[in-house]
């Protein structure tokens, strides 16, 4: 299983994925889950994947082979003229991988199971943010829910419930997604460390700030520590139940 979180900001976008895939208690793997595509001055793109590996992986293969010989009819990314077309092209990657997959998996017991998250921005159109379903259709990010979270958030939804805010500053919203992959480090073994963060800048069409957070990271490791400490304090100052 894995955890991704998108988060839509004025400021720009904070999108994080961890890399774990558990496919039982003894076949743990590491494997990428945060993809970018960019073309500087012009545009870019961001997407996070969740559910069965080679389902999300044929996706983004897709994709890139769009990429690099585009279809003689349809957009790509390289072509769309906004963002809402570039997640129409994502959604149709998915649906292709299911007419070819989807009858073999289903005769096997199995699920199509994926879901993604696609941020990004094209020239002057602001940033936008979408959740793109196994069916390959998806919603869009707004002020008032301005992230989204795939795969096992359950345990990281609560701190994004209480505290996200589409006008936070990039690193306030960093801090808090990373706030988020902690709490559900610690309460669901399939979701693990690294965790693959990138933030963007309304405006600058082009990606400067990425980062892998390992087991040793010095900032995520403080910042696990201390929340403990503040829920700990927060805990303890508040009246007991009188019973």
């Amino acid at each position: 299983m894995t955890y991704c979180v998108g988060m839509l900001l004025d400021k720009g976008l904070v999108m994080a994925a961890d890399t774990r895939t558990n496919a039982g208690v003894d076949n743990v793997g590491k494997f990428k889950k945060l993809y970018c595509w960019e073309h500087p001055g012009d545009r870019v793109f961001v997407l996070l994947t969740a559910g069965n590996l080679a389902i999300t992986q044929a996706v983004v293969s897709i994709l890139n082979e769009h990429e690099d010989h585009p279809p003689e009819k349809g957009d790509t990314l390289r072509t769309s003229a906004t963002m809402f077309q570039a997640a129409q092209v994502v959604g149709d990657a998915v649906r292709e991988v299911k007419a070819m997959d989807a009858a073999h998996l289903t005769s096997n017991g199995e699920a199509f199971a994926a879901s993604f998250i696609f941020g990004g921005q094209i020239g002057t159109e602001r940033p936008r943010l979408f959740n793109i379903y196994a069916a390959g259709n998806f919603i869009e990010a707004t002020p008032d829910t301005p992230f989204f979270q795939i795969g096992e958030h359950k345990y990281g939804k609560p701190i994004l419930d209480r505290v996200a805010r589409s006008d936070m500053e990039l690193g306030e919203a960093a801090k808090m997604v990373l706030l988020s992959f902690d709490s559900t480090l610690r309460s669901n073994l399939s979701v693990g460390l690294p965790i693959d963060l990138l933030t963007y800048e309304t405006g600058s069409l082009k990606v400067e700030h990425t980062k892998r957070i390992g087991l040793d990271d010095p900032y995520f490791k403080m910042l696990s520590t201390e929340w403990s400490k503040a829920l700990r304090t927060a805990f303890a100052n508040i009246e007991a139940l009188d019973i």
